[in-house]
């Protein structure tokens, strides 16, 4: 016996996701159901989901910051630091950016 799950979606994201599965060599239908059976035998969603915060410092007070920056200077003092690229990557992985 088979059933039918019917959602609705902006006319855009159906006609974007179309146009990616079809290039994929599937359609929206056998990809939705590709999803479902992921989801059952991960026994949750087939891929990470998380809250993303855009700005990390969005809660500090200007104490808070202020402290940091002083925190930060003292370390530079010390000799440690990292590159830039570095520093970027690692603010892009632990914040999702």
């Amino acid at each position: 016996m088979a059933s039918t799950i019917q959602l609705r979606v902006d006319d855009e994201l159906k006609k974007k996701s179309d146009e990616l599965f079809n290039a994929l060599g599937t359609d929206t239908t056998t990809a939705i159901r590709m999803f479902l059976t992921q989801a059952l035998a991960v026994n949750g969603f087939p891929f990470e989901v998380k809250r993303v915060n855009p700005n990390p410092y969005v809660a500090l007070s200007e104490n808070e910051m202020m402290s940091k920056l002083e925190k930060s200077r003292e370390h530079a003092e010390k000799g440690m630091i990292k590159e830039a690229s570095e520093v970027s990557r690692d603010m892009r992985d632990r914040y999702g950016l």
